[in-house]
């Protein structure tokens, strides 16, 4: 799960608890969104702690210094 999808998750959780008010039998409209926004919650934490690993928050870069002996002619 990207964090687009994370985002959208998050995004129709949060309307199906806060902004939508039928009622449905047998379901929770209310947890149904909480469970959603948790869920979305959870995949953008991930999201971003594999993109970390990945690079995307690396603040200093590896590199590899090459020492060459040239004898002057």
């Amino acid at each position: 799960m990207g964090i687009s999808v994370s985002l959208i998750l998050i995004a129709v959780g949060a309307i199906l608890t806060w902004a939508v008010t039928a009622t449905v039998s047998g379901v929770d409209i209310n947890v149904v969104g909480v469970i959603l926004m948790i869920v979305g919650a959870a995949g953008l934490i991930l999201s971003m702690l594999f993109w970390s690993s990945w690079g995307g928050f690396r603040t200093h870069t590896d590199h590899t210094t090459v020492v060459r002996d040239e004898y002057p002619r």
